[in-house]
């Protein structure tokens, strides 16, 4: 075999590999062998833990608004409901 016939069967071998990656890769597999399926629900549930810790942290920033702009209130019954609140934040 010459050396010019090597090369031509080196890359014939490197596209033929590479047109085989690419149909495995179209038929819904990538590289870690995982389906897109499995990726898909994957990110639907990191998608979903996000929104709920967004949502949490949306209702915490409510009552820290709430105590900076009650300017230390004067009545007793309402600085102990935020100070409730600020506990319920706390156990969750």
């Amino acid at each position: 075999m010459s050396f010019w016939t090597a090369i031509v069967v080196i890359v014939a071998i490197i596209m033929v590999a590479s047109v085989i990656m690419k149909r495995y890769e179209a038929l819904g597999r990538g590289e870690s062998g995982r389906s897109r399926d499995q990726d898909a629900d994957k990110l639907a549930h990191q998608r979903e833990t996000d929104r709920r810790e967004l949502e949490e942290l949306r209702e915490r920033v409510k009552v820290l608004e709430r105590i900076a702009t009650d300017a230390n209130a004067s009545h007793a019954l309402e600085s102990r409901r935020v100070a409730d609140e600020i506990e319920a934040l706390r156990d969750r």
